[in-house]
């Protein structure tokens, strides 16, 4: 085990313990003296960092969300079909390459396919005469389509096991008791699928709310998201003491991170209660 606590040392503890002492200095911008102080931390709850915190924020969400429900059912869809061995296996083999496909190649990818000049866009508006009513790819809702790419295997591929766990005795035993499938569903199969539900849920909201190169490649700073705000400040070569603001920025999101986390694991504990 030594080797893995030492690279969780040097890659994660590490860069924490940094982010948090950093975050808490300024640099004067005569002297260039550095000194403790709170000013990084108190201008990341104002102004544009606020709005990109609460940007990223409902991205998050909205990704999350719409992930979860689109995913959930597609799994459903999948293990409920019959003959559907083969199906489900091309399924998971799909989203696990999807799933792992982001950054500035995914954006590319779109841009070429729907945006201004994209090759759909184009058979739409040259040869039917057609648009694509104001949606427009380098806007929250592009970017929201954008995430759902990868986003949805994601999900396909975390709540696929908590479906196949769910036992065909389990079903047997509330109709031989006279349950209806709404009874069995509102006391058997929903609480037993909940916990791996919100849990794969928390995790597209962790996906979503790090991701930085596919939003940086199609929206640039056109949408207040967090992560951009970060590579600003610590790209910036105007502004002294900058890089500490964009550290307080990045502890902001490891405290999110880590509380999306902790509720994640506290729900998988629950769930391997359910399914062991």
């Amino acid at each position: 085990m030594l080797p893995f606590f030492l690279y969780v040392a040097v890659f994660l503890v590490l860069p924490i313990v940094v982010l948090s002492v950093e975050a808490f200095r300024a640099t004067d911008p005569d002297t260039f003296e550095e000194t403790w102080s709170t000013g990084s931390i108190t201008a990341i709850t104002e102004g544009a960092f606020r709005r990109a915190y609460l940007g990223s924020l409902r991205l998050s969400v909205i990704c999350a969300v719409l992930g979860a429900v689109i995913g959930l059912t597609l799994a459903v869809a999948v293990l409920r079909t019959k003959r559907g061995r083969l199906l489900r296996r091309l399924v998971l083999t799909a989203s696990g390459v999807l799933a792992n496909f982001g950054g500035i190649p995914l954006a590319f990818a779109f841009i070429a396919t729907i945006g201004t000049q994209g090759v759909i866009t184009a058979l739409l508006t040259d040869t039917l005469g057609l648009g694509l009513g104001g949606f427009s790819l380098y806007s929250m809702a592009g970017l929201t389509l954008v995430y759902l790419y990868f986003l949805i295997p994601l999900m396909v591929l975390t709540i696929t096991p908590a479906l196949e766990a769910l036992r065909p005795q389990w079903r047997e035993a509330a109709d031989n008791l006279g349950a209806s499938g709404w009874q069995y569903w509102r006391y058997v199969g929903g609480p037993v699928l909940a916990p791996p539900v919100i849990g794969a849920t928390m995790l597209l909201f962790a996906s979503s709310f790090a991701a930085y190169a596919t939003a940086k490649a199609l929206v640039g700073s056109s949408v207040p998201l967090v992560t951009l705000q970060i590579a600003d400040a610590l790209s910036s070569n105007v502004t002294v003491g900058s890089e500490n603001l964009g550290k307080a920025l990045a502890l902001g999101m490891v405290l999110l991170i880590g509380l999306v986390m902790i509720f994640y694991a506290w729900v998988q504990r629950r769930t391997q209660r359910w399914l062991a």
